[in-house]
């Protein structure tokens, strides 16, 4: 069946959203687009619909609540929780909540389809994988969809656009498609979350975009949501009278936003409980970030405000009898956040790196450093090197910026003096804010608009894969005892190789091992934008501007054990987003294709 919306999910760190478009609409903004309101347990034996929801996941005990004391409108006794919930009683109960999910599927450290989720829970809990919880995530709005709107379109005939962080490698692609897979959603998209603001925005502005952005602007998306902080420049290009968009580059994943910033306050305030001779446990700790939460967002609301309260409840007399109660000012809103997180720096500062002890816990790799404007300083002086500018940084000249994080205006106003404080010091013009962002819906919105302009509508941002492939090839030597020969990266997709486009590697034959068991290597890399199809790294495993992708392990057909079939190579980017190593034999006698998924699923 044909699809009749486009549909934008944002799967987020902590919060996620769901914008529908029908495709046949001549706009894709205003009264065209709407946000779909997802029903959830909010407390036991209440439900209330809201357009974000936390994407957390409580994995409640048999005996823990009263038969369909977490009902929702599809389906009446369960166990699971997603959303409000899930986010306010897994505070009381860690061992059982299962957060930042769409993190761990990034975690190349760990097995993200093993069950290790929650982190380090007791062995009575049962656990869940990361895929698992993110398809149960998707699960809830699929069927929240299906409840509202599904007798007209079911979710799964929809052309669905999921988001994933612009710094997602293929491997945590890959696993993001599996989740939806799992979640009975088969025609999916990924887009880049930092490109589905940038689709929302230009679709709010509607023909006025052109009045704030020309051919030559270069425009940086900051995004910091709850748990992350991306960046990715996006150039301003004209072809043949026509402005267009095309996405230079991004950032790595870090893992800083918002909830840093919640509990540092708590940290903060929990200091003066301990000099009054007062201990917080575990539970209360964890009540005392939620109220510094709320504080906080009265604070940035409200400038006259200089301080708000916030009350921890008591846990007994074993503890304390009573409710503790405290503040956060305004005082520390400056000291703690606009400057602990977005401290005034140099664009030659680099963040701090160093590990603090011999042994560390095994768990996200979390930034190590808290200063979200030396992370943005050493995303644009990397770029400068691998776009070969004549600038030591990268500088763009309009800012867009994304994530509930920015509705607090003096963090807004801050990154733009720091950034603007570099430019001058260059020689270069101040950046101009682009106005009318969404902060909170923006990338459901935008990832919905990108769907409709996929049919034929609009403008799309070009950029193509948004790294360099590599794949592994053993070395050719003679036997030395006790050395391994050296693996070779050859590329085979260049950085911004669009999709719907092949190249043959230049002639070179291979030896292609069929009929067993094996290993196929795969490398990327997001500075190395000047290899070309056939261009060969020497020792991949030591090249310090490659990065390993996990490995392709399969038993390629073969009429012998262990043949080695001569074979030329050539590689493509599909219409769905994948990476095609294909392997021809000599006289077109076989031909052997190797899958990778790169970008997004079309």
């Amino acid at each position: 069946m044909s699809a009749t919306f486009s549909i934008g999910i944002d799967l987020g760190t902590t919060h996620s959203a769901i914008s529908y478009i029908a495709l046949d609409a001549k706009e894709g903004r205003g009264a065209n687009q709407a946000v779909l309101p997802i029903p959830q347990v909010t407390a036991p034996g209440t439900t209330e619909p809201k357009q974000l929801w936390p994407s957390f996941v409580y994995l409640a005990a048999e005996t823990e609540f009263p038969k369909d004391a977490l009902a929702l409108p599809w389906k009446s006794d369960q166990r699971t929780v997603v959303g409000e919930f899930a986010r306010t009683h897994g505070a009381k109960v860690p061992t059982r909540l299962v957060a930042s999910a769409k993190s761990w599927l990034c975690h190349p450290g760990v097995d993200r389809r093993a069950k290790i989720l929650p982190w380090q829970a007791p062995a009575d809990v049962t656990k869940v994988s990361p895929v698992e919880a993110s398809a149960r995530v998707l699960e809830h709005l699929r069927s929240a969809w299906n409840k509202e709107l599904g007798k007209k379109a079911p979710l799964d005939e929809q052309e669905i656009i999921v988001t994933v962080p612009a710094s997602f490698d293929a491997a945590a692609k890959e696993l993001t498609l599996e989740a939806a897979k799992q979640a009975g959603l088969e025609r999916v998209t990924l887009l880049e979350e930092p490109q589905a603001a940038v689709y929302a925005w230009l679709e709010a502005m509607g023909n006025d975009w052109r009045k704030h952005l020309v051919a030559g602007d270069v425009l940086l998306v900051v995004d910091v949501g709850g748990g992350t902080s991306d960046f990715s420049l996006i150039r301003v290009a004209e072809q043949e009278g026509t402005l267009s968009l095309e996405r230079l580059a991004v950032g790595d994943h870090i893992l800083l936003g918002g909830d840093n910033m919640d509990l540092a306050l708590a940290f903060s305030v929990n200091e003066r409980f301990k000099a009054n001779g007062k201990t917080l446990d575990a539970w209360q700790m964890a009540a005392l970030t939620q109220a510094c939460r709320v504080a906080k967002e009265q604070l940035f609301l409200d400038p006259k405000l200089e301080k708000a309260a916030v009350t921890v409840p008591g846990r007994g007399s074993s503890l304390i009898g009573g409710t503790l109660k405290g503040e956060v000012t305004r005082a520390e809103l400056t000291t703690l956040l606009t400057d602990g997180f977005f401290p005034k720096c140099q664009v030659s500062d680099v963040p701090v790196s160093a590990r603090r002890s011999g042994l560390a816990q095994v768990a996200l790799p979390y930034a190590q450093d808290a200063g979200i404007t030396k992370h943005l300083a050493a995303f644009l002086s990397r770029q400068a090197g691998s776009l070969q500018l004549s600038t030591t940084f990268a500088q763009p000249t309009a800012v867009l910026f994304n994530g509930g994080v920015f509705k607090a205006a003096p963090l807004k106003s801050r990154v733009l003096e720091v950034l603007n404080t570099w430019l001058s010091t260059a020689g270069a013009k101040p950046a101009k804010e682009l106005p009318g962002a969404d902060l909170d819906l923006a990338v459901a919105r935008g990832a919905a608009a990108y769907g409709w302009v996929k049919s034929g509508h609009g403008i799309r941002i070009r950029g193509g894969t948004a790294r360099s492939y590599y794949v592994g090839v053993e070395a050719a030597m003679l036997a030395v005892p006790g050395y391994v020969p050296p693996v070779k990266a050859l590329c085979v997709a260049p950085f911004g190789m669009e999709e719907g486009t092949q190249a043959d590697v230049p002639p070179q034959e291979f030896g292609l091992v069929v009929g067993e068991p094996t290993r196929f290597r795969f490398f990327s890399s997001s500075t190395r934008r000047d290899d070309a199809v056939g261009s060969m790294v020497e020792d991949a495993e030591h090249a310090k501007d490659l990065e390993e992708l996990p490995p392709i392990e399969t038993s390629l057909a073969g009429n012998q054990v262990g043949q080695l079939v001569p074979v030329n190579l050539q590689a493509a980017v599909t219409e769905l987003g994948a990476l095609e190593v294909r392997c021809l034999e000599r006289g077109g006698k076989g031909q052997w294709k190797l899958e990778l998924n790169v970008r997004e699923r079309e």
